[in-house]
């Protein structure tokens, strides 16, 4: 398979089914294609709503004739799947999935198959085919250390994270984390998803490489901790590491433009901009006291709204927000020479590269995080679910580039706070430290993938490996 492989020079990158982990796994797939690969990308049909994926994969299939997508047979979750966490679905389905991959990859004859790391599951495949298997890792280098950790972390104690509370956990190369700042579906040791994460966990040194979107200057001490071979289990093998990061979805093409013409009207740096992934979503309480924090703050602000979650309907596709039902009575005519609303979507890397954003307020996904360094906006933290409680540790204590509002890990952030961290970011003089810091962020991202950069030089090794195959 292997050698069939090698000369088809074709790879094939496995993303798990959500918009975050497709669009950064597309991206990697662009730069392969600059080095004489060609690329095919399985697609999952998701458990749950991750965002529309048509358009924009006919989109991207239609500009780069060297990347295709190949769907999948559909399958159906096991209904004895009882976890609240859209992650054990997630697990599930790419499980059930395998069948129709090995068919698949039997016929695609890759010179190498790239994970994501939900795919886990995948390596059985790969090895059966006798196929390199390497895992592309969306998340920091920060998490995957969590992530090597893990097993040594589930043997040290029976108790739950969550039960655990602020106790600190000690992980090589990065800073002391509370228990209960763990990836939120792990909280619960007896829930099906973080058996789901132990089980990815306990196979991650099995990978033949393991690629990073992030770049080493972002996280030195913790690449360096995982290169020394001090993050994994004792006896385990530390597999080659790839920091190619940061990769960046390419610029909007569709959409947004009545939110950017007004940012063309603000002046330089002015605009707060908060927007919290692609399934963050907030109680109608909770934007309320936004709305009242942002009234209060006299700051300009660009404010994306989603429906608040139903929990009937988790995993379901819910209506557009109706703000007259969301927003504090006479909000909108408030605040209308000074803040823009914007229903379930904006053009976020457009808007963030936009000069008249001087500031977000965001989920901490790492997609978002790296797309905040490279243009080079200081962030308040706002976690909401998966990985993005520890990503505000992160950025807060090791990077230094986000300010976290207190009560995160509350049902309620109350609208004094929210004013006050807006305050702060905009006015103050640790918002101005802030904002220098990110600008110095913003530059290594920018030596890391030019030409000779860190980042460059590490894609390099990476396809010469795979062209040695």
């Amino acid at each position: 398979m292997a050698t069939n492989g090698a000369i088809n020079n074709l790879v094939v990158l496995y993303p798990s089914p959500g918009m975050g982990h497709l669009v950064s796994m597309i991206e990697l797939g662009m730069l392969l294609i600059r080095h004489g690969f060609s690329v095919t990308i399985p697609i999952v049909d998701p458990p749950y709503n991750t965002g529309a994926t048509a358009e924009f994969l006919f989109g991207v299939s239609a500009a780069n004739p060297s990347l295709s997508f190949h769907k999948l047979p559909p399958v159906t979750p096991s209904p004895n799947n009882t976890s609240p966490h859209h992650e054990a679905l997630t697990f599930d389905v790419l499980e059930l999935s395998n069948p129709g991959l090995l068919s698949f990859l039997r016929l695609a004859s890759p010179c190498a198959l790239i994970i994501d790391f939900f795919c886990s599951c995948a390596m059985d495949v790969a090895r059966e085919l006798k196929i390199p298997c390497y895992l592309f890792f969306t998340s920091g280098v920060s998490v995957l250390a969590t992530f090597f950790q893990m097993p040594v972390l589930h043997m040290s104690s029976s108790e739950s994270f969550r039960e655990l509370g602020c106790e600190l956990l000690s992980i090589p190369g990065i800073p002391p984390l509370p228990a209960d700042h763990m990836i939120v579906p792990m909280l619960d040791r007896d829930d099906k998803a973080y058996h789901d994460f132990l089980t990815m966990s306990e196979r991650i040194t099995d990978y033949d490489g393991i690629i990073i979107n992030s770049f080493k200057s972002l996280e030195p001490s913790v690449v360096d901790a995982i290169s020394g071979g001090k993050c994994v289990p004792p006896g385990r093998p530390t597999p080659p590491i790839y920091c190619i990061g940061p990769l960046i979805k390419s610029d909007e093409k569709h959409g947004g433009r009545e939110c950017l013409l007004w940012l063309d009207k603000q002046p330089k740096s002015s605009v707060v901009f908060l927007c919290f992934g692609s399934i963050g979503r907030f109680s109608a309480k909770q934007i309320k006291e936004i709305a009242i924090g942002l009234e209060k703050c006299g700051q300009r602000f660009l404010w994306v709204i989603r429906t608040p979650p139903n929990p009937e309907k988790r995993f379901e596709i819910l209506p557009e927000p109706d703000l007259d039902m969301l927003l504090p009575e006479g909000f909108l005519k408030r605040t209308s020479d000074r803040g823009f609303v914007v229903k379930s979507w904006a053009p976020q890397i457009d808007v963030l590269r936009h000069e008249s954003v001087g500031g977000f307020v965001t989920h901490c996904g790492w997609n978002s995080v790296l797309e905040a360094v490279t243009a080079g906006v200081p962030m308040v933290a706002w976690p909401l679910y998966a990985e993005q409680w520890m990503n505000k540790v992160f950025l807060e204590e090791e990077m230094k580039l986000a300010v976290a509002v207190e009560g995160y890990d509350s049902e309620l952030v109350a609208a004094d706070e929210v004013e006050r961290k807006i305050q702060w970011l905009m006015e103050s003089d640790g918002g101005r430290e802030l904002r220098e810091r990110t600008v110095v962020a913003k530059e290594a991202a920018c030596r890391a993938v030019a030409e000779d950069g860190e980042s460059y030089n590490a894609l390099v090794e990476l396809v010469t490996v795979l062209k040695g195959r």
